[in-house]
């Protein structure tokens, strides 16, 4: 049994807020916008998500650390989490393949957290009063010093992020003899995405986020994906454009998540910054097309405007989020064009939206 001395640490956010806690082991402090997740399980592909590059993560599971981590869990080469607020962090794990510790990988990764904070009362402090940037410190620094820090970080609307987590190089994934060729726009995707496409018979070139329509075309795909990725769309013109290329040329295409606000964006129809994201992997939505209900994983603080597609002419409304009637996919009516704002490969979370990679496949059919 480990056991470890933590040194004190505080959370403080933007308004001047403070959550004091402990220190899981290294020395610093580390700024982003804090957000929380509900999901109980699967901290590890949470962790490793690009789409929460910038943000401080704040775990509602009482118990983070307690099953160990597995390098077959990771959604990307490594932590893209800012931070990490926890409960109860556990420094000792229990699962038959964990390959080490929570705590070790944190120091592999340098990942500056604090465990031992009222995180009900913090998720609730969110809830109530929005996203916000924060800082976590765990090395002494005053409070007045970290404040003047935390001013000057940038606030998430505006910010383009898919530049920090995209590849640099074009890369290949799955069977090169599969019936299908992808060429997938990678904004920050996730593996679990890619592994879904290769077990449908996809062969997928994965291009860094810059690259132009003329670049994916090349590759000669049968279909297009846009895929997941950080901060706001807005500032993404070259996305947007190749969205709008593909389209243009009817092209079979496919987004999820930030993907599936670029999409948005190519029709015209605008973002905006949530009050609170959609974080977890119990959320509820309905397919108003068959009429069912999803249980859905879920990463996002921006979504696209209601009032705006049902406005528009080219696109309808496919999926919606039960619990505040936000949009959760969209189609084009006359374009081979869907998307949705969740996460249908799921990683952590269920696997009821994954009949959308087949629709994917039978579009490109």
């Amino acid at each position: 049994m480990k056991y470890t001395t933590q040194q004190k640490a505080i959370l403080l956010l933007s308004d001047g807020t403070i959550f004091h806690g402990k220190s899981i082991g290294i020395s610093g402090k580390t700024f982003g916008e804090v957000c929380f997740n509900t999901g109980m399980t699967g901290y590890q592909e949470i962790f490793t998500d690009p789409s929460y590059f910038g943000q401080i993560m704040v775990a509602t599971n009482a118990h983070i650390g307690n099953y160990g981590v597995n390098e077959a869990e990771v959604e990307s080469d490594g932590i893209k989490i800012a931070g990490l607020v926890c409960k109860n962090f556990s420094f000792n794990y229990s699962r038959v393949d964990a390959e080490g510790s929570l705590e070790d990988y944190f120091i592999k990764h340098n990942l500056i957290s604090i465990s031992d904070v009222d995180t009900r009362a913090l998720v609730s402090y969110i809830r109530d009063n929005g996203a916000m940037n924060a800082v976590i410190c765990t090395d002494g620094t005053s409070v007045e010093e970290l404040k003047a820090e935390l001013a000057a970080v940038p606030d998430m609307k505006g910010l383009e992020l898919a530049s920090k987590v995209s590849t640099k190089e074009p890369y290949f994934y799955g069977d090169e003899n599969a019936t299908y060729k992808v060429s997938a726009l990678d904004l920050g995707i996730k593996t679990n995405i890619l592994r879904n496409l290769a077990k449908r018979d996809c062969y997928i070139k994965v291009f860094p986020f810059d690259s132009s329509y003329e670049e994916l075309a090349a590759f000669e795909p049968n279909g297009y994906f846009l895929s997941n990725g950080p901060g706001d769309p807005e500032p993404l013109d070259g996305a947007i454009a190749v969205a709008k290329a593909i389209i243009a040329d009817n092209k079979p295409l496919f987004g999820i998540c930030l993907g599936h606000q670029i999409i948005g964006l190519a029709n015209g129809v605008s973002t905006y910054k949530m009050f609170n994201g959609h974080r977890g992997i119990n959320h509820p939505v309905q397919n108003l097309v068959t009429g069912k209900g999803e249980i859905t994983s879920q990463n996002h603080g921006f979504a696209v405007s209601k009032e705006e597609l049902d406005a528009n002419e080219a696109l309808e409304i496919t999926h919606l989020h039960l619990n505040d009637g936000t949009v959760a996919g969209m189609r084009m009516k006359d374009k081979n064009c869907f998307s949705v704002q969740y996460h249908p490969e799921a990683s952590p979370g269920p696997h009821d939206s994954s009949y959308l990679f087949d629709q994917f496949i039978q579009n490109m059919q």
